[in-house]
């Protein structure tokens, strides 16, 4: 894992923050649920880039390139997190998928694998803006022992090469630690190759 704390300096974040916010108006944030229960998620997603991650009861987790309750195409991925992305993860293709998860109160996202995607090569990116959140991995299987790091607002995780497929989750969000969010909470930035490039 390749840990790059204070990666986006407070201008940097609040430009991103500002072309979050674009994104969120053309697609909304969703409640998404878990295949088979139904049982929602804790925390409110949308996506940008061609492909968007979802999950729900009936169909269960996949990519698809349309807003699940809108029908419309996810919105590009901002100019910026290309750029992150450039810098830091060390792949010579795009991501296709940069996924948004908005963490409120005690929303949190248990221990998991990122294994929806052809091909593992291309790492995992995050981006972390508003409250901290605290971030829990382990190795590739669920029994590893695992270590907590308080992710902050403007900092980078980059998963790849033998930690691409580690457990990883957010046991909680700090809340009140960041005043970059008016309404508090926590956007994690997820970016994500998909397909295997020809």
């Amino acid at each position: 894992m390749n840990y790059f704390p204070q990666a986006l300096d407070r201008a940097a974040q609040m430009a991103l923050l500002a072309a979050l916010r674009r994104v969120v108006a053309q697609a909304p944030l969703f409640t998404p649920t878990m295949p088979r229960s139904g049982n929602p998620l804790s925390v409110r997603m949308t996506n940008c880039g061609p492909l968007g991650w979802v999950t729900d009861k009936e169909r269960g987790y996949r990519y698809q390139a349309t807003h699940p309750e809108t029908g419309k195409p996810w919105p590009p991925i901002p100019p910026m997190l290309l750029d992150v992305w450039g810098a830091v993860a060390g792949y010579p293709f795009p991501p296709q998928a940069c996924l948004v998860n908005y963490y409120a109160g005690d929303a949190k996202m248990g221990l998991h694998q990122d294994k929806d995607e052809e091909d593992f090569s291309a790492p995992v990116l995050s981006v972390s803006l508003g409250d901290t959140g605290v971030f829990r991995v382990g190795g590739r299987s669920r029994q590893d022992p695992t270590k907590k790091i308080e992710l902050k607002s403007g900092d980078v995780v980059v998963l790849g090469g033998e930690d691409r497929l580690a457990y990883h989750g957010i046991d909680r969000i700090l809340g009140g630690t960041s005043d970059l969010l008016a309404e508090g909470g926590r956007f994690n930035l997820t970016l994500r190759r998909v397909t295997t490039p020809n």
